[in-house]
């Protein structure tokens, strides 16, 4: 009891904070988001994600070989595709952005982890994660789409595949695919628990992936179930999932911390461009100093569970953490 115990004692020296840290964050935490589209000399700004940028497939291998010195060594790929349609078609074109990238990327840095994202929503016309009839999103013929990507991806020479549009059974049909075209060792990482959150503005902006009608609540996680995210995890896992990811990771750290605590397998926790966006205006506007805040975030998701964090401030992060 006070004043023989003192919990100040090993708080005062910088050093001896440094020595009984109990969690750390290093780059190799780190997956860095990228969005890749065609044509050469393409770096355009997002509006709503200061700093994030629009690349073509030249420039992309530019930012990665920066973010490689800084000490960044896993990016997840999203595309822009050229033309949309109804049944995505771009997801699952050798030659889409997505690919084409891949491969750029490969070639120039063989140790690079590329994660390559399968959904439909950048690719429809009509912004949603699925085929659509009648104005309902199928699921089963959605699945087959699903797993010609992944193929399609990992062909181009994808590392990790990443299904995010949360159709039921797609991890097991991605698996069965890839297994039959002869990547049965391409591991999963799953968006096991994806909330159907307002977090995700920013992103649908970048993307262009914001639904022409309608929303995602229909296959995306309630906000308020938690119960719900274990029995959704454990279903990616018995069909595969080698990493399981919530999404976002901020206001859902109770559930990165239960799913670590029930699978005891590897958990990646996204912190998605809303989460980043408002540390960034808040930045901009004096209220918060930055560099703090941007160590703390991830060191909070670090610490709830997380043995993967993919965020937009990956590479500052890293740079901060030299």
């Amino acid at each position: 009891m006070f004043p023989i115990v003192r919990a100040r004692r090993v708080r005062g020296n910088p050093a001896l904070r440094d020595m009984v840290r109990e969690t750390r964050l290093h780059p190799d935490d780190f997956i860095y988001p990228l969005f890749v589209r065609s044509g050469k000399g393409i770096k355009t700004e997002i509006g709503a994600m200061p700093g994030n940028y629009h690349f073509s497939i030249d420039r992309v291998v530019e930012e990665v070989g920066e973010a490689i010195e800084e000490g960044i060594r896993s990016v997840i790929l999203f595309g822009i595709p050229d033309q949309k349609d109804a049944v995505g078609s771009d997801a699952y074109n050798d030659d889409a952005p997505v690919q084409a990238a891949t491969r750029a990327l490969k070639e120039s840095y063989p140790d690079l982890v590329v994660v390559t994202d399968v959904c439909l929503c950048e690719y429809t016309d009509h912004g949603h994660c699925g085929v659509v009839k009648d104005g309902e999103v199928l699921n089963d013929p959605t699945l087959e789409l699903l797993a010609k990507t992944a193929v399609s991806q990992a062909k181009a020479g994808a590392d990790v595949i990443a299904p995010s549009d949360m159709m039921d059974g797609r991890v097991g049909a991605i698996r069965m695919g890839l297994d039959e075209s002869g990547f049965e060792t391409l591991p999963i990482m799953s968006y096991a628990a994806k909330y159907a959150s307002s977090f995700y503005g920013p992103f649908r902006e970048a993307a262009g992936s914001t639904p022409q009608f309608g929303d995602r609540r229909s296959y995306q996680m309630d906000p308020a179930n938690i119960d719900e995210a274990i029995r959704e995890v454990a279903l990616d896992v018995d069909e595969g999932a080698d990493i399981v990811m919530v999404k976002p990771a901020l206001a859902y750290l109770d559930v990165v911390r239960r799913v670590k605590e029930t699978f005891e397998m590897p958990v990646a926790a996204y912190n998605v461009s809303g989460e980043f966006s408002m540390v960034v205006a808040a930045a901009e506007r004096d209220w918060i100093d930055r560099e703090r805040m941007v160590l703390e975030v991830l060191t909070s998701i670090k610490r709830a569970g997380a043995d993967i964090i993919l965020t937009y401030h990956a590479r500052e992060a890293a740079r901060l953490l030299r």
